[in-house]
Parts: structure tokens; sequence; C-alpha cells
């Protein structure tokens, strides 16, 4: 017999629906509690195995002196600002020239042709070279060809590599956003009278961005480590003056203080891209 008529037919399911969400909050409390105990136990156990190794008194010395660090500290942090300011310019030509290549890739007429050969070129040959190795070619080439307008300083030469090898690596991100765009929108924006630049511009762009936000994301937290690689090219940045904290008093804490400071700066970046990711893939589900 039906209860849809019955007065007291919706305060029965709603008293359903709240028991079903306290045992799902409850059931999350649980496991929240668990996670949290384990957690708490396996650091702790760590913790334990670490400073009672035979060899603990010595690293505790050399890697966690508390005087070293504080003497370290303001140098290591004022050379981080360098970094902080690497990142910052490099970041945006980056997407400039990611951009641009994909672009050039995506180009199908005859005439680009040699366009399109030189941007696959690009991104075969500086994905290839490790960044480290790409730092010293730069760094050390450039300067030697003693052009005029070739610049000198560390930390541009610096940019300018990074530049040169992330940018082959977000060019793939932004050709795989652009790809994943179904050629159904591309053909009709095109019947709609829209050039070839509109409909990328217009159509095609905004939605290929908005899907490898995450991603793109994720190659800019490998950027700011990557940026302590210019300390090898002569940089005063945080990884070089740590080694110079180092080289006087023969202790690695300074390096400890620069892996810190990358630390705080990198965390809070991987949980944003998290936070993207999720919610991107929310929204696909919806």
């Amino acid at each position: 017999m039906s209860t849809a008529g019955k007065p007291g037919a919706s305060w029965v399911k709603s008293g359903k629906q709240v028991e079903r969400e306290r045992l799902k909050r409850q059931r999350g409390m649980r496991s929240a509690s668990t996670a949290t105990v384990s957690t708490i136990i396996f650091l702790v156990l760590v913790v334990w195995g670490v400073t009672n190794s035979p060899g603990w008194p010595r690293v505790e010395e050399t890697f966690f002196n508390v005087d070293k660090f504080v003497a370290a500290l303001p140098d290591v942090l004022d050379g981080f600002l360098l970094n902080i300011k690497i990142f910052l310019i490099a970041e945006p030509l980056i997407l400039i020239v990611g951009l641009l290549v994909a672009l050039a890739r995506g180009l199908k007429a005859p005439v680009f042709f040699p366009l399109r050969c030189l941007a696959i070129a690009y991104t075969d040959i500086f994905r290839g070279i490790p960044t480290i190795l790409l730092i010293y070619l730069v760094g050390f080439g450039l300067p030697a060809l003693r052009l005029q307008g070739i610049p000198t300083d560390e930390a541009t030469l610096g940019i300018i590599a990074l530049t040169l090898s992330y940018g082959a690596y977000v060019a793939e991100v932004f050709r795989s956003g652009i790809d994943s765009i179904h050629p159904s929108q591309v053909n009709a924006a095109r019947s709609l009278g829209l050039s070839y630049g509109k409909t990328m511009r217009f159509v095609v762009l905004p939605q290929a961005v908005r899907r490898v936000v995450p991603p793109l994301l994720n190659d800019f937290v490998s950027l700011q480590k990557d940026t302590a690689l210019v300390a090898t090219i002569g940089a005063i940045e945080a990884l070089r003056q740590a080694q110079i904290h180092t080289a006087k008093s023969f202790n690695y804490t300074p390096y400890l203080v620069a892996a810190l400071l990358f630390v705080l700066l990198t965390i809070p970046m991987a949980r944003f891209t998290d936070y993207l990711a999720a919610r991107s893939q929310r929204r696909r589900g919806a």
C-alpha cells in the first residue's frame, strides 16, 4: 500500500535520511581517528628508530645544529628571495613560450610547415637535455660568444635556461589540452564564420587552459625547486648561500635551512594543485 498520500510519509523519509547522514558522519570520524592514530604511531616509531641509531649523535651535530641554523638563516633567506624572483620572472615567460610553441605545432597549412618543424625540434631537443646541463650551456656558452646585448648576469642566464627547458614541457601540456577539445566544436565555430585564429582564441583555448591548469601548476612546483640549479653558474641564491656557510663551518645544517624554505613554498602550491585537480574531476563527473 502506497504511503505517498499519508501525512507522516515525508517525516519518515526525512528521518531515514538523517539517520544515514549520522551513520556516515560516524564512519567518517572513525576513519579520521584511525588514520590520525596510525600516522602518529608511525611517526613515533620512525623518530625513535632514527634517534636511537648508532650514528645519530654525529648526524644531529652535522645536520641539526641549532646554532648553525640560526647563523645561516638570514643569509639563506636573503638568497631565497632571489629564487622567488627567478621563479616569478620565468613563470610568465614559460607560459608564453609554451603556448606559442603549442599553437605553432597545431598549424596545418602547408605554408606553416617550417614553423611546425621548428616547434617540434624545439620540444624534442629541450625536453631531452637535462635542465642542469642546459643551465651550464646557456650560463657559460652565451657569455663566451661576446656578442653585444648578450646578458652576463647569472640570474638572467638562469632564467633564460629555465624558460627554454620548461617551455618545452609546458608546450606539450598546452598541446594536450588543445587536442582534448572535440573537433566538432572547431567545426561548429568555423561554420559560424569564425577564422582559425578566432576559433582558437574564443572557443578552444579557454576550455583547453582550464583543463590543463593542474598539470601546469605541477610543473611550476618543479620549477620552483629547479631555481636552485642556477647556483651552478654562480648566482648567489639560497643553495649558494648554504654552500658558503657550509664551507666556512664544515657543517651541513645550512643545507637544511635551504631545504626547509623550499618545502615551505612548494607544499602550499602542491596542495593547491591537488585542490584544483579534485575540483576539475568533480566538475567532469557532474
